[in-house]
């Protein structure tokens, strides 16, 4: 174990949870309020719900990684919110470019992306780990099926 990383006591420990809560809190402050009133019920409101759920999906799933597929799923629809969110923050910034700052926009986007592959790479270790744990004993599976023959 790296001498740097701490254990994992909960989902605040998780980097991918540290990162996407200090994006969505960067999101609400530099890009929700700029963008145009017209916006309220359409961009900002999915922006804002794709942004809030990301950290949210790694909390609620991190509670049920003792499942064989609980944890998995909450992964994969946090990846998906994040993915959603820099379809949105890319849409601020293209349509509406006199009202956000493209600078902050693309950081985000970076911001996002990287969220997006700690994501997969975290649903990718659980379903190794999973795997591990399921795989039986292969001195039990040989020793059954010989005393079976």
């Amino acid at each position: 174990m790296d001498k740097d990383k701490k254990p994992i006591k909960n989902f605040q420990d998780l980097d991918v949870y540290q990162g996407s809560y200090k994006a969505m809190l960067s999101v609400f402050k530099h890009i929700l309020p700029k963008l145009p009133k017209e916006e309220e019920y359409d961009l900002k409101d999915q922006l804002r719900r794709s942004a809030k759920a990301i950290p949210r999906l790694i909390a609620e799933g991190h509670s049920k990684r003792h499942q064989k597929k609980g944890f998995q799923k909450y992964l994969d629809d946090a990846m998906a919110e994040s993915n959603e969110t820099i379809v949105s923050i890319s849409q601020a910034k293209d349509i509406y470019p006199g009202y956000v700052n493209i600078d902050v926009c693309n950081k985000l986007i970076d911001m996002y992306d990287k969220a997006s592959r700690q994501l997969y790479n975290l649903s990718l270790a659980w379903t190794k780990f999973g795997q591990r744990k399921e795989k039986p004993n292969r001195e039990t599976i040989d020793e059954t099926s010989s005393a079976a023959e």
